[in-house]
């Protein structure tokens, strides 16, 4: 079986003095957590017509007061923007987002949820809540803790140059 990551920390150190390991056990726990997320909001989407990461990028859209600059959707959901354009062109293929040309700045695109995509992004977000709810509902009255260290580590994460997107 596998060390815990503590042990693999251990190791690491023991193999290579020099190496800074402190940062492994944070980042192993981040990633622990996200894969049990994904685990229990993977199949809230079996059958569905949108995957986890499509309805990501519609949620910011859905509640937008108006049409959004590509590159700044990218930056909110943290992702690369070629990754985001080739979401949104699968997006606006199937009728569900419209782009167009940012009349401020040729060199960019602007980008609104179709009613197709509102109803479609109202239909399986609430589903994801369902399982975030179920996933979550024993952090009690530690949630607001959790929240508070969450947030201090994107403060940390974002203060070093390049740890935000668009920096």
């Amino acid at each position: 079986m596998f060390p815990s990551p503590a042990e693999t920390r251990a190791r690491w150190a023991a193999r290579l003095p020099d190496l800074d390991t402190s940062p492994m056990e944070v980042v192993a726990a981040l990633k622990n957590a996200v894969g049990l997320l994904n685990h229990a909001v993977d199949p809230r989407y079996a059958g569905a017509c949108l995957t986890p990461a499509e309805v990501d990028a519609l949620v910011p859209l859905r509640h937008a007061t108006s049409p959004v600059i590509a590159r700044r959707l990218a930056e909110r959901l943290g992702l690369s923007p070629a990754g985001v354009s080739k979401t949104l062109a699968k997006l606006e293929r199937r009728g569900l987002i419209a782009r167009t040309p940012n009349p401020a700045d040729r060199r960019s695109v602007l980008v609104e949820i179709t009613d197709a995509g509102a109803r479609a992004v109202d239909d399986l977000f609430p589903r994801q809540l369902a399982a975030e709810v179920e996933l979550l509902a024993g952090l009690g009255e530690d949630r607001e803790w959790v929240l508070k260290a969450l947030r201090r580590l994107v403060e940390v994460m974002e203060s070093v140059p390049g740890g935000a997107p668009g920096r």
